[in-house]
């Protein structure tokens, strides 16, 4: 019997002008395909929320000031998609990473189990 793959989601955070850049990277990269006969492609689950950081003197912040009294908030899009297969996970991550505005973009990676 084959071995069913890993899935992960992957899970990131951007700026509203930026959502549609990142998620035509990561869908590029093979992210967002969910298995099975309906052969559905870039596959998300998105939410408004807001960001906060405070830059460190020496970034190079998108939003707000480098050592910056201020702490920044800003409306940020949370997107949520699924990746089948290890490599698949790391090929959505590194096109994330290229294609974010932010100088470290917010993301994670959960390995989902299959009950």
């Amino acid at each position: 019997m084959a071995t069913a793959a890993k899935r992960f989601t992957l899970i990131f955070y951007a700026p509203p002008s930026a959502v549609a850049a990142c998620k035509s990277a990561v869908f590029a990269a093979g992210a967002g395909r969910y298995p099975g006969p309906g052969n559905y492609t870039e596959c998300a689950w998105t939410a408004n929320g807001t960001g906060q950081f405070r830059p460190g003197p020496s970034a190079n912040p998108h939003i707000g000031t480098a050592g910056g009294e201020v702490l920044e908030e800003t409306p940020e899009v949370r997107v949520e998609t699924l990746c089948v297969g290890e490599d698949v996970a790391r090929g959505p991550v590194a096109a994330l990473k290229g294609a974010h505005p932010y100088e470290e973009p917010a993301y994670h990676v959960i390995k989902i189990e299959d009950f």
